[in-house]
């Protein structure tokens, strides 16, 4: 008889693929998110490519914004939150555990994922601003949730794709509520736990009743605190992390051309991992790159657009462009400092005393270990894993709680927080293994019906984005810096 873990596993390989069935070979997908990400990046004519240093400016200069602005956070204040909701554990211990099974061809396929969740991000948080709505607090509520539905009814009319549309929508309401729990929560707490003991001995319920109490303070203080918190504590943290992991790659540059010469082989050759320990096949390669890059960046997941909705901004499009250069500061620059590091000091290939694979944050913090002097790398990922986890809990408490207020309205919020810290403490404590295969699971939950559509309103997009890029002033944007 199957335990609880093997029917998870199971779940999980049918969702991401892994079963010897041919037609879900890929599983449900990865083809579905590369194929959306690939589809909107052709209609929208390579969105993240042509508006990528327009979009910097826009997200990384202060400014102050004229004209009729709605909104409950201003677009910097929404940027972090979204980096404080993916800029966490997927960026350490998600590269070490992609790179660990899959190989280091796993971090070619999340740069990919990464690149063409960029558009998926973008639409995301346009139909996120478009068709945000105000709760009966008076904040901003948007994200599928709203948009799937608002959008279908828009675009068709009243009838079955109405009807359809609202299925998706409280579908995906149900699904972000409880996912929650996992990539956002006991995915966090559980990795923060096991790298402070590895690190310090330090008892994993020790750490989980400090990492649910310090979060309390700020998660039921609303998203005005929850932004204030991450615009000053995520860039900070970012770039601690990002300094430490050059360092490394200066002292190993001799050995960095034949690091991404492998990133590039075993992306399309299936080379295992820890020499052999694990067999990592193209299939698995792709799966692991885009599972975890998914993990990491949430492109497709439909986070983007719940952030983007509490944006203060004038226009959609504004905020589409602030929010992508997320999945790109996330994929595209922690992702890759994490992965480079782990490929040119080479400990993927390595076991530890006992002849397991290093894996997850453990590897990654031997990675660091080797390439800086004494201990400092260990250290380095320890607290890089504590603060961005901690970052991640925060991000992900909003976002449950606007599918929780969309489902049972305003009523259901402070108790949904208050499950969530406490959850954060049993995270902590419990297996990482089957939290990750849930995690996993429901993060395919997430973004079947957000990806069905953004597929469907892939046209309300691009025609929304054009008509504002054709006006003359549209560089200028009518801001003025402060």
């Amino acid at each position: 008889m199957d335990t609880f873990e093997d029917i998870i596993g199971d779940i999980g390989s049918f969702v991401w693929g892994g079963l010897n069935i041919p037609i879900v070979e890929f599983g449900l997908l990865v083809p579905l998110l590369l194929g959306t990400g690939l589809f909107l990046t052709i209609l929208l004519r390579g969105v993240q490519f042509t508006k990528l240093f327009h979009a910097l400016w826009l997200a990384l200069i202060k400014r102050k914004e004229t004209g009729d602005v709605k909104g409950d956070i201003s677009h910097y204040q929404a940027l972090t939150v979204a980096l404080a909701a993916t800029v966490g554990v997927g960026n350490i211990a998600g590269v070490g555990s992609a790179i660990a099974i899959g190989g280091a061809g796993a971090l070619f396929w999340m740069w990919v994922t990464g690149l063409l969740g960029m558009a998926t991000k973008y639409a995301e948080a346009f139909l996120g601003v478009k068709y945000r709505r105000v709760d009966a607090a008076g904040e901003q509520s948007g994200g599928p949730m709203f948009y799937i539905s608002e959008g279908l009814r828009e675009k068709y009319g009243e009838g079955r794709m109405a009807t359809f549309g609202k299925v998706l929508a409280i579908l995906f309401a149900v699904f972000g509520a409880v996912a929650a729990f996992g990539i956002g929560n006991g995915v966090q707490s559980g990795q923060v736990a096991s790298a402070l003991n590895n690190e310090w001995n330090i008892p994993t319920w020790a750490t989980g009743l400090v990492l649910m109490f310090v979060a309390a303070v700020v998660i039921l203080g609303g998203i005005k605190a929850i932004g204030k918190f991450t615009a000053a504590f995520v860039p900070f943290m970012a770039i601690f992390y990002v300094l430490g992991a050059t360092v490394i790659l200066v002292l190993n540059v001799g050995d960095l051309p034949d690091a991404i010469a492998t990133i590039f082989e075993g992306a399309f050759t299936g080379e295992a991992a820890a020499g052999g320990f694990v067999g990592a096949g193209i299939l698995l390669v792709l799966r692991q790159g885009v599972a975890r890059g998914i993990f990491s960046n949430e492109s497709g997941l439909g986070t983007g657009g719940i952030a983007a909705a509490a944006a203060k901004t004038t226009h959609e499009v504004r905020q589409s462009l602030v929010s992508m250069t997320q999945t790109f500061l996330d994929t595209l620059v922690v992702v890759s400092f994490t992965g480079l590091v782990i490929v040119t000091t080479g400990m993927y290939t390595e076991v530890d005393a006992a002849g397991d694979q290093l894996r997850d944050a453990v590897l990654t913090a031997e990675a660091f270990r080797e390439g800086l002097p004494g201990d400092w790398g260990g250290t380095l990922v320890t607290l890089g894993v504590a603060f961005f986890a901690f970052s991640t809990l925060l991000g992900w408490a909003y976002y449950g709680e606007r599918c929780m207020d969309r489902l049972f309205g305003r009523a259901a919020v402070l108790p949904y927080r208050l499950v969530f810290c406490g959850f954060i403490f049993v995270g902590a404590v419990a297996s990482l293994d089957l939290i990750w295969d849930i995690a996993d699971i429901l993060n395919g939950l997430m973004a079947l019906p957000n990806l069905v559509g953004l597929i469907l309103l892939a046209f309300t997009v691009r025609k929304g984005s054009f008509d504002f890029f054709s006006r003359p002033e549209w560089k200028m944007y009518t801001v003025k810096p402060e």
